[in-house]
């Protein structure tokens, strides 16, 4: 085990030579140990050398290496905590940059419209990655009526606002200004056309100005338990 003076020197020639390939001269390891003579300089030297933290140099003015550190001595100690800390804050920036909270709107029809419920005091986080931009909202899955497409009952389905759309598109439709369907879309002759993507339904066809669109699918959300 190191004296506390031993200790003391060993880590300033390190911090010295940290800075340059010198060590520095034994009136520098003096002064920073506070003590009177050379000569208990030259005691603390010899000591870390038996001890195999230092080597002595041959040929070379102050030829001194390091060879160890005190056991469990991190050199850069304060440092490499600031650093943890700041490596915890810009993780949790990145974190909170890959993570949106979007409203959860309710219960959307993938089978026979049911009413539109609105609810935007229920949020949820969703990665950022499953969205683009502009504004998003999410809506739960009720029916099978889209299972051919992978959307199943009790999925949470993430559907960017808008009122356009193309063919063949999966929109939320409101018919009627009541009733809110997850659908794809198709144009057919002054007609909308809500198709399902399921055997077991038949598409609905009805007129444009009794359709609305409210936004277009582009992720999906599945908790298995």
């Amino acid at each position: 085990m190191l004296t506390k003076k031993q200790k003391d020197l060993l880590l300033f020639i390190h911090d010295r030579m940290g800075k340059g390939d010198i060590a520095p001269s034994f009136d520098e390891m003096r002064e920073a140990l506070d003590l009177k003579s050379k000569s208990g300089i030259h005691r603390l030297i010899t000591g870390l050398v038996e001890r195999g933290y230092l080597e002595r140099l041959p040929h070379r003015a102050r030829a001194l290496e390091v060879k160890k550190l005190p056991e469990g001595y991190n050199p850069r100690g304060n440092d490499s905590s600031r650093a943890s800390t700041q490596t915890r804050e810009i993780n949790a920036v990145i974190a909170n940059a890959n993570v949106r909270s979007i409203p959860m709107q309710g219960r959307i029809a993938a089978g026979t419209p049911i009413e539109a419920v609105r609810d935007e005091n229920t949020l949820i986080d969703v990665p950022a990655t499953m969205m683009g931009s502009g504004h998003h909202y999410a809506l739960e899955i009720d029916g099978d009526s889209m299972v051919n497409v992978g959307i199943q009952d009790g999925d949470t389905v993430i559907i960017k606002k808008c009122d356009v759309a193309e063919d063949g598109a999966i929109i939320v439709a409101l018919v009627d200004g009541e009733e809110v369907t997850l659908k794809r879309l198709k144009r057919d002759k002054g007609k909308v056309v809500l198709i399902p993507e399921n055997d077991a339904y038949e598409p609905r066809i009805l007129d444009a100005n009794r359709v609305q669109i409210q936004g277009r699918l582009v992720s999906l959300m599945r908790t298995y338990h």
